[in-house]
């Protein structure tokens, strides 16, 4: 079954969501083979957040309210899970942390792993209540769906 990762990280105030959006672009390839070849990761995406607006949108002219959000589903056991990270996609996340407060204490990941590793736990909202419910529709893993020819 799938577990949940939803990394919610501050923004360093004046960081604009248009910077944000330009370095996950400039990031985009490396984080698509990264995630590939990781080989337990159903899903993923990164999203910029607005927490001065109702709907949580990036638009309006507020630079000092931005969150950076990393969603994903996985399989298997957390710890493992951002090992992996930190050897496939650490490199990105090292730019992303330049956009976040506390980020550039963690950086390089590689370096830092015990300390990344409890940056995510404290900053991931599935492991806190009330946001530990999360429903699935199958019991697969990534790979038997793979084998499946999924």
């Amino acid at each position: 079954m799938a577990n949940p990762l939803t990394l919610i990280m501050p923004v360093i105030p004046g960081t604009s969501a248009s910077t944000i959006a330009a370095a996950l672009q400039a990031n985009q390839a490396n984080i698509n083979a990264a995630l590939a070849s990781i080989g337990t990761v159903h899903f993923a995406r990164f999203l910029v957040l607005d927490t001065s607006t109702p709907n949580l949108q990036p638009g309006g002219n507020s630079q000092d309210s931005l969150a950076l959000a990393v969603i994903t589903e996985y399989d298997g056991d957390f710890d493992i899970y951002i090992q992996d990270f930190v050897t496939q996609i650490g490199a990105v996340f090292n730019a992303l942390l330049a956009f976040v407060i506390g980020g550039s204490a963690l950086v390089p990941v590689a370096s830092n792993v015990s300390a990344f590793t409890a940056f995510i736990r404290q900053n991931d909202a599935s492991q806190h209540v009330p946001n530990t419910t999360l429903y699935s529709a199958y019991s697969y893993t990534v790979q038997q769906i793979l084998a499946a020819g999924g």
